[in-house]
């Protein structure tokens, strides 16, 4: 039993898509872009929004990158928790893993207020003990550094700690960090991309790691 689960925010734990793509359309419009059909955008969550506005555009302008983020603030402070959704089960099986006595956290690119309010907006701002997000670090996933300062916090062994995500970023987040990964199919990545990484499971979603990794039900 892994004595602490860390997870990623954005397709592991929640649904943002559409919260995400209005916030997007609305900066890149705003900078004189078309806007971009979803599928497109879906595969830039996960990243920086520097890095979504290089993937989206072509453009590797730091000035321009810069500006697309503050719009992209500007927007999602309006629309992004209200498009948020957390998936089925989520608050009952982390209840269920802080039951069992383990710690939990969140490592993401979101911003940590940004994921508080989408807890709060579902009662489940206390079930995690750490919420590190990219306004939190100084350098983004795949660095190591939010989870380790996680698992500094908490006081454990890089053996003691599982990383739970969506994206190739986060399984190189967790093999820089050295802990074990588990991978959910719940985001853009499919089961064969995983394949190339050291995970100790590639699960259809969270429910499927606390079953047949954490047994816990």
């Amino acid at each position: 039993m892994f004595k602490a689960v860390v997870f990623d925010f954005d397709y592991t734990l929640e649904d943002s898509s559409m919260g995400i793509a209005m916030s997007i359309n609305y900066a890149l419009e705003q900078m004189g872009h078309g806007q971009k059909p979803p599928d497109a955008i879906k595969k830039t969550i996960g990243h920086t929004l520097s890095v979504a506005y290089l993937m989206l555009t072509g453009r590797d302008d730091k000035a321009e990158a810069e500006q697309f983020t503050k719009l992209f603030k500007h927007k999602a402070d309006e629309v992004m928790v209200a498009n948020t959704s957390l998936y089925d089960g989520v608050e009952e099986l982390v209840a269920k893993l802080r039951e069992n006595g383990c710690k939990t956290a969140i490592v993401t690119t979101k911003y940590r207020f940004r994921v508080e309010g989408i807890l709060e907006k579902y009662g489940a701002e206390d079930l995690f003990d750490i919420i590190v997000g990219s306004d939190d670090v100084k350098a983004a996933k795949p660095s190591p550094e939010g989870l380790l300062w996680v698992i500094d916090r908490l006081s454990l062994d890089k053996a003691d700690v599982l990383y739970v995500g969506d994206s190739i970023v986060d399984a190189k987040t967790a093999a820089n960090a050295g802990v074990s990964f588990a991978a959910v199919l719940t985001g853009t990545t499919a089961r064969a991309d995983f394949e190339g990484y050291q995970s100790v499971y590639i699960a259809d979603d969270v429910a499927d790691v606390c079953k047949n990794v954490l047994k816990i039900q």
